[in-house]
């Protein structure tokens, strides 16, 4: 349970949805034809080796589907978290024909989890992502960098320094500034809880009490259910509870903090708002109204990239590909769709 509570804290113009039952075709044969594919042994799994300035190490890739000119590349939130709750892109993108490849990053379970608080470094998770690209042999041709909450932070980093390889850029429920994620916690967030409540939280908060269980039991009762994941807990899916199980605090709490109604570790003066206006590759910024992050921010970032498209889920929170699942999916296809055909 600790591993869940800590996690879901971060797990940090208006484009219409269609719902028409076509959008999904049947997949080709070509997209299952693993002829010439060097990990065919594995599933699709590749170990990529990165180089960091402790040394080398490996990351967990796995590839699904073919498709010359789609190929996105997904970054798990967290930090330390995995990529296992974005196993609800299964249901939807084989049937789309589009390449995803998952990939946990550095200090995630299924990679290497090196024991040296150095390497959580932004920077260095940039140059990681970089490195995977190259691997994969991904490029401005094909590959599209997809983000959800600490991987939008990620995407948009990444954009910044190394947009000349990206066709398409994907953040997905994360703010373009940690100051102005904290302001809207702090206005919007808490003040709509039971203040009593909120003042239980906060004295466990006050007391550094983070891991009493009357802690977690009131955060979970009253922000996760609404804000995080808009379901009964006994209902969360499969690969939500796995990555939950499996996050790694170490890499977590040195970047995000304890607290679970705000951020405070190393990125907590992460601020791009200025810089939006300098990536000009097709961007999606996915919202959700019953986000942990504000979606009117959210909305504003579309405008602020050069070539940028809103799509709001309605009924969605920071999960919404669980919570509001065919709008997310339908419009992060149809954006796929639209960039891939020179529609966008």
């Amino acid at each position: 349970m600790k591993n869940k509570i800590l996690v879901l804290g971060s797990l940090l113009f208006v484009f219409g949805c269609s719902n028409d039952p076509g959008l999904h075709p049947e997949a080709s044969a070509n997209y299952f034809d693993n002829t010439g594919r060097d990990d065919v042994l594995s599933g699709g799994v590749k170990m990529i080796p990165i180089e960091t300035p402790k040394g080398a190490f490996r990351v967990w890739t796995k590839r699904v589907g073919n498709n010359p000119t789609m190929k996105v590349l997904l970054l798990h939130g967290g930090p330390g978290f995995t990529h296992e709750y974005l196993e609800a892109f299964d249901s939807y993108f084989p049937a789309a024909e589009i390449e995803y490849y998952y990939y946990d990053q550095l200090g995630s379970y299924y990679s290497d989890q090196p024991d040296d608080p150095d390497l959580w470094d932004l920077p260095r998770f940039v140059e990681e992502v970089e490195q995977v690209r190259q691997a994969l042999g991904l490029d401005k041709e094909n590959f599209y960098l997809f983000g959800q909450s600490w991987g939008g932070l990620l995407g948009i980093e990444y954009a910044l320094k190394y947009q000349q390889n990206l066709k398409g850029l994907i953040i997905s429920n994360m703010m373009a500034s940690i100051p102005a994620y904290n302001e809207y916690a702090e206005t919007v967030i808490m003040p709509a809880m039971d203040q009593a409540v909120l003042a239980e939280i906060k004295a466990y908060e006050s007391a550094a009490d983070y891991e009493n269980p009357r802690y977690m039991e009131l955060l979970l009762e009253h922000h996760y259910v609404e804000h995080a994941l808009r379901m009964p807990l006994e209902e969360w899916p499969d690969p939500v509870n796995r990555a939950f199980k499996h996050m790694n605090p170490d890499v977590y709490i040195p970047m995000q903090g304890p607290s679970e109604l705000g951020a405070s570790g190393k990125l907590v003066e992460w601020d791009r708002t200025d810089d939006l206006d300098e990536i000009s590759v097709p961007t999606l910024v996915i919202g959700a109204q019953h986000d942990t992050m504000d979606p009117a921010h959210m909305q504003w970032m579309a405008g602020a990239v050069q070539n940028g498209r809103y799509l709001l889920c309605p009924n969605g929170s920071h999960m919404a590909l669980f919570d509001d699942q065919e709008t997310y999916f339908d419009g992060l296809i149809n954006f796929l769709r639209d960039v891939d055909s020179g529609r966008f």
